[in-house]
């Protein structure tokens, strides 16, 4: 499991997540895995591109597991 560190920040974006944690090559690409519904936010699909994640959240995409501190 990665772990993503909010550091003074109250959410990042999921689309935002995706491609800082290298999960995808592009924001584009993250935007289309998220509108196919192939990304878990605590598990259960989610479709909004720009879902706010806090602590505590876990985001599961192919196989990889980011939690967010």
């Amino acid at each position: 499991m990665n772990i993503f560190k909010l550091e003074g920040h109250d959410f990042i974006e999921l689309n935002k997540l995706m491609k800082i944690m290298q999960l995808v090559g592009s924001g584009g690409e993250a935007k289309q895995f998220i509108d196919e519904g192939l990304v878990q936010v605590n598990g259960q699909v989610e479709t909004q591109r720009r879902k706010k994640l806090r602590s505590g959240d876990k985001v599961l995409f192919e196989g990889n597991e980011v939690a967010i501190k």
